[in-house]
């Protein structure tokens, strides 16, 4: 998502008034916490996190654990943080983590495996991003002293550049299960498992009952301003705590943003479906647009990414039409655009985006013609 750097970002100029009323779909990170949560966050009960002393915080780790069926969790600022402590966790210097090419820790946390992790991604091709004990086994380096050895399987669900593509519990549970026995440790990247809970109609815990670590994102689909949970066994927690300070994520009164988290948590999930349903409403007009390539099959949480290339513009130059018109969209690749459905875009901001949408590619062909 890096090629707005080489071009004019319209987003940047527009006036904060336009920004305000944008349907911004560029991310579900950009979601605004609830009347409830800045009212909790002022009446939090707060104390030193780095001590282990803040209430609200402890309450929320204790949760997050009962939540997934873990013995403990850990709150951390950000996601990218809560994978890096992960995956330092489960390796040593030298080491490789094989993940899906497209994964988050493979293209889009600034290579911190590698930079300070010290050990270095083993990309496989998955299927539309998901892995399997195939492909997998296959990247497994053999027990040899010049080469250097897999510590560690990385899963992400739901996958971002795979427009929201899951995987179920039971291929988790596979993979784990063919990982465990050959000595590997598996990580999910579980930024939008409450996603792919929601889309699949099983619990977070039954997800994740075979992994040894996930994270997941309470400021993305769950709504919260800030943060991020690592869970897993209670070894692996108190060994996640060291870096998380080693990392300068040690933070002080942080049950203001923990009480966010807790409402997060408990009342976001029951509301997602809403934003499937909205991705689905996305999906099927752009693939009713002639120009536009998407097959809404695929769709199955709140992602998507449809190919522009037929309009004759970059995606950084349809980005740029939609945003002209108020709507917010991503570019991923050259001719990739993503939409990401959240709680702030309520079903006449869909409305709007198809509206926008339909006019952007008309007004293209008129000129192209």
């Amino acid at each position: 998502m890096n090629s707005k750097i080489m071009e004019t970002n319209t987003v940047q100029g527009l006036d904060q008034e336009v920004l305000r009323y944008a349907v911004d779909l560029r991310s579900d990170t950009l979601t605004r916490p609830t009347p409830e949560m800045r009212q909790a966050m002022a009446n939090a009960e707060v104390g030193d996190d780095v001590y282990g002393e803040d209430p609200t915080v402890n309450k929320l780790e204790k949760r997050a654990a009962e939540i997934f069926g873990k013995e403990a969790a850990l709150f951390v600022p950000t996601g990218c943080m809560g994978n890096l402590i992960s995956i330092k966790i489960w390796t040593h210097h030298g080491d490789e983590v094989i993940c899906d090419v497209l994964g988050h820790v493979n293209l889009y946390e600034l290579a911190s495996m590698s930079a300070i992790a010290g050990c270095m991604p083993r990309p496989v091709q998955g299927v539309d991003g998901i892995l399997n004990w195939k492909l997998i086994e296959a990247a497994i380096r053999p027990k040899i002293y010049y080469d250097s050895q897999t510590a560690l399987v990385c899963l992400e669900n739901s996958h971002n550049m795979a427009g929201g593509m899951l995987y179920t519990s039971a291929q988790i549970a596979k993979i784990c299960e063919h990982a465990h026995t050959v000595k590997l440790k598996v990580h999910l990247d579980g930024a939008r498992v409450f996603n792919a809970s929601v889309a699949l109609g099983e619990s977070v815990a039954e997800i994740c009952r075979k992994v040894d670590s996930v994270m997941f994102c309470l400021s993305k689909g769950l709504g919260a301003p800030v943060g991020s949970m690592i869970v897993g066994s209670q070894e692996f927690i108190d060994k996640g705590r060291v870096y998380r300070k080693m990392f300068g994520g040690g933070m002080r009164q942080a049950g203001v943003l923990a009480a966010a988290g807790l409402l997060a948590l408990e009342k976001s999930p029951a509301r997602l479906h809403i934003d499937h349903e909205h991705a689905q409403l996305l999906a099927k007009a752009a693939a009713s647009i002639p120009g536009l390539r998407i097959d809404p099959s695929k769709v199955r949480t709140n992602i998507l990414i449809f190919d522009c290339s037929q309009t004759g513009k970059t995606a950084v130059q349809f980005c740029d039409a939609l945003a002209a018109h108020g709507v917010l969209a991503q570019d991923t690749a050259l001719y990739s655009v993503r939409f990401v459905t959240h709680c702030d875009v309520d079903r006449a901001g869909i409305d709007r985006a198809i509206t926008v949408l339909r006019e952007v590619v008309a007004k293209t062909v008129s000129v192209g013609a």
